[in-house]
C-alpha cells in the first residue's frame, strides 16, 4: 500500500511495557474509506493499538505502516496525515477554544490557521464557545473543541479512542452525527467503544481485541444481532479464564 490515499498495515505488532503486555502480534489491514469499530474489556489493548497507529507510541515489535510508511520513520508530512483525539483532550485549559485552536493549526503547519480554525468551528459547533477559557467548557462542548483540534489539518486517518465516555444523551447523539460526517471515502475512522449498539450503528467493521489480540474482525452488514452475541461470548470467555 502506498500513497496518499494508502490505509494502515500491522504486521505482527507487539506492545510490552516491562513484563505486562499490550499487543502480542496483532495482525491488521485497514482499507482507506472504512469505519472500523474497535471494542473488548478493559486492558484489551485498545488504547495502545491506537497509540501505535498514531506514532505516539513505537511497537516493541512488528511495524505499523500509514500509507506504505513505516510509523517509526514517518516524518511531519507523514504524522499530519493521523488525528488523534485520546483520554486526555490535549487543549490548555486556561486558553479559549479560539486560541486553543489557532495554537494547533500553526503546530500542524497550516500557514494561514485563521480560515481552517473557522472550517473546524462550523463543522463542530462551538461558535459560541470559542472566546471562553477550554476549562469553563462543558464535557460536550470540549469534546466538539477536542474533535476540531484533531481534525483542523483534514487527516485521511482518524482515531478516536472512547469518545462517548462523560458525555450526556444529548451529547452523544450530536457526536454520533459527528462521526457520520466524518466517515468519508478518502478517511479511515476507528473508533474505540463500549457500547455494542453504537458499533453496529454506524461502524461497517468491527475488531475485538482480547488480551492484546485480534480475537475477532467481522463486518458489520446487518448480522448486528449475531455479532453482539458473539462479542458477549468472547467477553464471557475473557472473564470465565
Amino acid at each position: 500500500m502506498t500513497g496518499p490515499e494508502a490505509g494502515i498495515l500491522l504486521d505482527r505488532v507487539s506492545k510490552t511495557f516491562g513484563p505486562q503486555v499490550a499487543l502480542a502480534g496483532v495482525d491488521l489491514e485497514i482499507e482507506p474509506g472504512s469505519y472500523v469499530a474497535v471494542m473488548g474489556a478493559n486492558g484489551s489493548g485498545k488504547s495502545t493499538l491506537l497509540k501505535v497507529i498514531a506514532g505516539l507510541a513505537a511497537p516493541t515489535r512488528g511495524s505499523v505502516r500509514v500509507a506504505g510508511v513505516d510509523m517509526r520513520r514517518a516524518g511531519s508530512r507523514l504524522r499530519a496525515m493521523v488525528g488523534y483525539v485520546g483520554h486526555a483532550s490535549m487543549l490548555y485549559p486556561d486558553l479559549t477554544a479560539r486560541e486553543n485552536l489557532t495554537f494547533y493549526a500553526k503546530l500542524f503547519g497550516l500557514r494561514d490557521p485563521a480560515p481552517a480554525v473557522e472550517e473546524a468551528v462550523a463543522a463542530f459547533d462551538v461558535e459560541r464557545a470559542l472566546d471562553r477559557q477550554v476549562r469553563t467548557l462543558s464535557r460536550g462542548t470540549k469534546q466538539r473543541v477536542t474533535l476540531a483540534r484533531a481534525l483542523l489539518h483534514q487527516p485521511k486517518v482518524v482515531l478516536l479512542d472512547e469518545p462517548y465516555t462523560g458525555l450526556d444523551e444529548a451529547a452523544a447523539v450530536t457526536l454520533t452525527t459527528l462521526l457520520d460526517d466524518l466517515h468519508t471515502p478518502g478517511r479511515i475512522l476507528l473508533v474505540t467503544l463500549h457500547d455494542v449498539a453504537r458499533a453496529m450503528s454506524g461502524p461497517g467493521r468491527l475488531v475485538v481485541l482480547s488480551a492484546g489480540r485480534v480475537a475477532l474482525d467481522v463486518p458489520l452488514d446487518g448480522r448486528g444481532v449475531d455479532v453482539a452475541e458473539t462479542y458477549h461470548s468472547l467477553l464471557r470467555s475473557e472473564v470465565a479464564s
